[in-house]
C-alpha cells in the first residue's frame, strides 16, 4: 500500500506557524486516519537565508478527545466510525444485551449488541487466516507508517547534507525479525494470521479506532484505571480515561473492583477510541462479596459474556495457574503477587480441583471468538520480587501459557501474552527470549519489568527501565507502573506520570528494534535544540506542558522563546552558542 498524501484538517493553522495540529491520512477503505503534526519554524541560515523545516508527524490515540471540533459530551459518547464496517461484512446478528447487572446504563440502546451468527467466528484473526484484508488492518497500517512518506517528500525542498541529517539512523539491535520500511494492510494481516500480533476490536466496541499490538510494530503502551472499593467513581475513572488516550495511551485496562463495575465499564467503553481491557475474574469476585471459593464457571461464563456484550477488547483469563504449580510458589519471598493468580490458586487449593477456567478453556474460546474479544493471558504467577524472577513457578506457567494460545487461535481467537513484573535488569533478555521460544512470538504484553525492588514512589521510574530493555527485546505491549504501584490507587497526576515513562520506553524501545522512521522525531529535536526553537523542542516533547513550565520558570518572558541559551548556562557558556561561532569560523577558512 502506498499512502495517499496527507488531508489537512479545515482547523489546522499554517505550516509556517509553529504549533501542533490535527491531520489525516486516508485509506481506501478505512476513510480518514488521524494523527499529529508538529508545525515547525524556519531555521537561519548563516547566509541570512531561510530554511523550511517540514511537519514531523506523530502517532496520535487521543480520537475524538484531541480534536477540538468534535468537542463530545462524555454523557452521550463518542461516534462509532466502526459500526457500518461490522455491519457490512454480514457475519454478526443483533440481540438485546443480557445485561444482568441491577445498575442503571445510561448508554443502553446506544450501540447494537452483537454476536456471531451460527457457525461463524467474526475475528480478525479468523478473516487473516481467510486471506482477507479489513478496514481495521487497513486503518492500523496507516496509523503505524506515521505519515512518512509525506515527510520524506516534504524534504525535496532541503539540501541533501539537511535531508540526510533528518533521516540519518543508527542500525537496529540484532532480533530474530526485522521492521518493515512500510507497513502495509498484507503485513499487519500476515502478522495477525502468524499470531505475532493482535487487533484487539471487539464487535461491540464500534467507538474504538484500530490499532495493532505486534514486535514488528511500534511498542504499545497500556494504562491500567478502575476504581476500588475505597476510592474513586465513575466520573473519575471517565476522566482518567479521557487524560490517558490524550497523554498516549494505546490501550486502557479497566480493573474496578470497588462499586458500580459494570455502570463505570460502560462509561469508559462509549467513551473510548482505543481497545479496552479487563480481568473478569475481579468483578465475578465481586459477585461473591470477595470469597473465592464460591466461584464457579457459570459466574464467571456469565461475567464474561456481560463483558463481551458490552464491547471489551480484551481479557485477562488465568488459565495457566494449574492445582500442580501452586506448590511452587511456597518458597518464595514474596508469594503470589498477582490478584487474579492468588483468587485461582485459593479456589484450586479449597476445592482440591483444577482451575475451572483451565477445564472450561475451549468452551471459553468459542465465547470469545462469538464477539472477537481477544485472550490476554495472564501471569498469575508472576514474580513479585527480584528473589523470586524466573523461578520454576514463573518459568511453568509460561509453558502453559504458550500450550493455550495454541488452542485459542484454533479457535481463531486471537492472543496475547502476559510477562513478569519483577525482573533483574540481566536477566530482562533471557525472559523476552523465553517468551518468544515457548509462545510462538505471540505478542508479549509485560507489567514492566521492575528491575529493582527498593523504590516506593518511583517505581514508574524503576519499571520504565525494564520497560524499555525488554521493549527493545522485542515485547509488543508495555503496561505501565504509576509512582502509586505498591502504595495506593493512582490519581489523574499519577496517570500522566506513568504514561509519560512509559511513552519515553516504548519510544527508546522502537529506536533499539529498527522500527522504520522512529528516528525522525528525535532528530527534528536535536535541529530545534542546536537552533534554539524553544516552542518547536516543547511541541516535540512527549510531555509539552513540562518541557515549557520548566524552561519558562526561569526565562519566561516570550522574548527569551528566541533566546540561544538557557538559564543553565547562560549566554556565555552555552556549548551550543559557543559551536555556532566555531562554525562561523571553519566557514570563513574554508574548512
Amino acid at each position: 500500500m502506498t499512502e495517499k498524501p496527507i488531508a489537512i484538517t479545515p482547523e489546522s493553522p499554517s505550516p509556517s506557524t509553529s504549533c501542533v495540529a490535527r491531520v489525516t491520512v486516508t485509506g481506501t477503505m478505512c476513510g480518514a486516519v488521524p494523527m499529529k503534526a508538529v508545525y515547525q519554524a524556519d531555521s537561519a541560515l548563516p547566509d541570512g537565508k531561510r530554511e523550511v523545516n517540514p511537519p514531523v508527524f506523530l502517532y496520535d490515540t487521543s480520537g475524538p478527545w484531541g480534536d477540538a471540533s468534535q468537542n463530545p459530551d462524555c454523557r452521550v459518547g463518542i461516534s462509532t466510525r466502526r459500526a457500518v464496517w461490522i455491519q457490512t461484512r454480514g457475519d454478526v446478528a443483533f440481540k438485546e444485551r443480557a445485561n444482568a447487572s441491577p445498575q442503571e446504563n445510561p448508554f443502553s440502546g446506544k450501540a447494537p449488541v452483537c454476536r456471531a451468527k451460527d457457525g461463524v467466528h467474526p475475528t480478525q484473526l479468523a478473516y487473516a487466516k481467510a486471506g482477507l484484508i479489513t478496514p481495521e488492518m487497513e486503518f492500523a497500517a496507516i496509523r503505524e507508517n506515521v505519515n512518512r512518506a509525506a515527510y520524506i517528500q516534504s524534504l525535496s525542498v532541503l539540501s541533501a547534507e539537511s535531508r540526510a541529517a533528518l533521516l540519518s539512523h543508527h542500525d537496529a539491535s540484532s532480533l530474530s525479525f526485522t521492521c518493515p520500511e512500510e507497513v502495509t494492510p498484507e503485513f499487519v494481516r500476515d502478522e495477525i494470521a502468524a499470531g505475532r500480533a493482535v487487533l484487539p476490536a471487539s464487535i461491540n466496541h464500534p467507538e474504538s479506532e484500530p490499532m495493532v499490538i505486534g514486535r514488528a510494530f511500534l511498542t504499545k503502551v497500556n494504562a491500567n484505571i478502575g476504581n476500588s472499593a475505597l476510592a474513586s467513581d465513575i466520573a473519575q475513572e471517565v476522566e482518567k480515561l479521557i487524560w490517558a488516550v490524550r497523554w498516549g495511551a494505546d490501550t486502557v485496562m479497566d480493573l474496578s473492583t470497588g462499586k458500580a463495575i459494570y455502570g463505570t465499564r460502560e462509561a469508559i467503553l462509549r467513551n473510548s477510541p482505543v481497545p479496552i481491557g479487563t480481568v473478569p475474574l475481579y468483578e465475578a469476585l465481586e459477585k461473591v462479596d470477595g470469597h473465592a471459593e464460591c466461584l464457579t464457571w457459570e459466574l464467571f461464563r456469565e461475567t464474561v459474556i456481560e463483558q463481551a456484550e458490552q464491547g471489551v477488547d480484551y481479557m485477562t483469563i488465568h488459565a495457566g495457574v494449574r492445582l500442580s504449580f501452586i506448590p511452587l510458589t511456597q518458597r518464595r519471598l514474596t508469594g503470589i503477587v498477582s490478584r487474579g493468580g492468588s483468587v485461582m490458586a485459593l479456589w484450586c487449593m479449597h476445592h482440591n480441583a483444577e482451575n475451572f477456567i483451565y477445564t472450561h478453556f475451549d468452551e471459553l474460546c468459542e465465547i470469545l471468538a462469538t464477539y472477537d474479544v481477544a485472550m490476554s493471558l495472564g501471569d498469575g504467577l508472576r514474580p513479585g520480587s527480584l528473589h523470586d524472577a524466573c523461578d520454576a513457578a514463573q518459568m511453568a506457567e509460561l509453558t502453559e501459557l504458550g500450550r493455550l494460545a495454541k488452542i485459542a487461535r484454533a479457535h481463531d481467537v486471537q492472543v496475547l501474552i502476559e510477562g513478569p513484573g519483577h525482573i533483574p535488569l540481566q536477566r530482562v533478555a533471557e525472559n523476552a527470549l523465553a517468551e518468544e521460544t515457548l509462545c510462538d512470538a505471540a505478542p508479549f504484553y509485560t507489567l514492566g519489568p521492575l528491575v529493582e525492588d527498593c523504590a516506593p514512589g518511583y517505581d514508574h521510574i524503576v519499571s520504565a527501565i525494564g520497560a524499555a530493555t525488554i521493549g527493545a527485546h522485542g515485547t509488543a505491549m508495555l503496561c505501565y507502573v504509576t509512582p502509586k504501584e505498591h502504595l495506593g490507587l493512582p490519581n489523574k497526576d499519577d496517570v500522566r506520570a506513568g504514561l509519560i515513562a512509559y511513552k519515553i520506553a516504548a519510544h527508546a524501545a522502537d529506536l533499539a528494534k529498527g522500527v522504520a522512521g522512529a528516528q525522525i522525531r528525535d532528530n527534528a529535536m536535536s535541529k530545534a535544540r542546536f537552533e534554539f526553537r524553544w516552542t518547536d523542542q516543547f511541541n516535540l516533547a512527549f510531555d509539552s506542558e513540562t518541557a515549557r513550565a520548566y524552561h519558562d520558570a526561569t526565562l519566561g518572558k516570550e522574548s527569551m522563546k528566541g533566546a540561544h541559551f538557557c538559564s543553565m548556562c547562560g549566554p556565555k557558556f552555552c556549548a551550543m552558542r559557543i559551536t555556532e561561532k566555531v562554525r562561523a569560523w571553519c566557514r570563513k577558512k574554508g574548512l
